[in-house]
């Protein structure tokens, strides 16, 4: 029955702020059997038992979070939203910026597609005048391995442009390996979004904040505790870039609120 794995939702919950509403619980039901069936259980009470006390309870809860999140993503994904980026809001932010390196925090970077497609941009955007960092993490530390490898199948990459893959990308056995020019200016972390612990390792002067597609998994508690972290690292006139059907208007008035292109981009004020 759906209900015996509602304590299983609510572990996840506590140890990761991921939170399963009721109707996805049926999703979330098949996606927890499918990791029970892998490692030979079968009663949820029992699984539940082994993610909390087991020897390897850590690297299970791991396991299951790579399994109950969607990590679909690839190259150049929502490209009309990067475009915004690129010829908007890159450009406003250099015009007003006082030094000339650009930061850039891609939060829940998955398998890493997101900050080396924003790395690419950046490289082809700026004048040679100017640098940039890019700081990425994700809770998935599976995730996170694919993302410092940077090798990619042809299905990550279909969407980036035919001049951009032969500039930026070696074939490697019929993979694609992202080249060192690209793959240095990025930083990729194995934090959580919800801790504080993370806030007091990343910087706190970005320009550019990415966390798209990935607030479906918090509750509107932890949503406004997550945006309130980013204002606090985002300079005054940086952006937040969102997924496309994600708002925070009922969470906060704390940002400008732009429509650029369709899309809307959330900007922390200048200081009067």
């Amino acid at each position: 029955m759906v209900e015996d794995y509602k304590k299983i939702r609510d572990y996840i919950y506590e140890k990761t702020g991921i939170y399963v509403e009721e109707k996805r619980l049926y999703f979330f039901k098949n996606r927890v059997f499918k990791r029970m069936k892998n490692i030979g259980i079968e009663d949820p009470n029992i699984y539940y038992n082994f993610l909390v006390n087991g020897e390897y309870s850590k690297m299970e809860l791991n396991k299951l979070i790579s399994e109950i999140t969607v990590n679909e993503t690839y190259f150049f994904r929502e490209f009309p939203q990067l475009k915004v980026f690129a010829e908007y809001a890159l450009k406003d932010v250099i015009n007003r910026k006082n030094n000339k390196t650009i930061k850039v925090l891609s939060a829940g970077c998955a398998s890493g597609e997101e900050p080396y497609t924003l790395s690419i941009i950046l490289k082809e955007m700026l004048d040679s005048d100017f640098d940039y960092i890019i700081d990425a993490f994700d809770i998935d530390p599976i995730m996170i391995l694919k993302a410092k490898a940077g090798i990619y199948n042809d299905y990550a990459v279909r969407d980036v442009p035919k001049e951009y893959l032969k500039k930026y990308f070696e074939e490697d056995k019929g993979n694609y390996k992202v080249k060192d020019i690209i793959k240095n200016k990025v930083n990729i972390y194995n934090l959580n979004l919800v801790e504080d612990e993370t806030y007091e390792k990343l910087d706190d002067d970005y320009d550019f904040i990415f966390c798209r597609n990935v607030f479906i998994y918090f509750s509107d508690e932890i949503r406004k505790n997550i945006i309130m972290k980013f204002y606090a690292i985002l300079n005054e006139g940086g952006y937040i870039f969102l997924g496309h059907s994600e708002s925070i208007n009922r969470i906060t008035n704390a940002f400008r609120v732009i429509k650029a292109n369709d899309f809307i981009l959330y900007q922390k004020p200048y200081a009067q």
